[in-house]
């Protein structure tokens, strides 16, 4: 499933998608066809695992890619949301996933099937 930006300015948008969507990923490209190797990765790690997740393409739209850089303060992209909160870019899911702790912490959070 892929969000899109509406008339809402980007902020509103930003704040709506991670409340009303238990994963998402802000990223380059859709999930079926990410367009920056980051984002392919989060993509593979989250597919790997079986998440169900929302991608929103912040290519589509330059003020949601400055938008979600100022919404987390964070410079990157892709930035990964569970349950509203702000996980990390594509260092920190991996290296998250590595260890295992992605896993149980998407578990415990209730998006993930044992």
């Amino acid at each position: 499933m892929t969000e899109t930006v509406a008339a809402t300015s980007a902020k509103d948008f930003i704040a709506k998608t991670v409340q009303e969507n238990p994963v998402v990923l802000f990223m380059k490209g859709v999930p079926e066809q990410p367009r920056c190797g980051f984002s392919a990765v989060v993509v593979q790690i989250l597919d790997h695992l079986g998440v169900d997740f929302v991608g929103v393409d912040v290519l589509q739209d330059e003020e949601l890619r400055q938008g979600i850089k100022e919404f987390t303060d964070w410079p990157t992209i892709p930035q990964l949301y569970v349950k509203g909160e702000f996980v990390g870019g594509a260092d920190i899911v991996r290296e998250m996933f590595q260890s295992g702790e992605l896993k149980s912490s998407l578990k415990d959070q209730g998006v993930l099937a044992e």
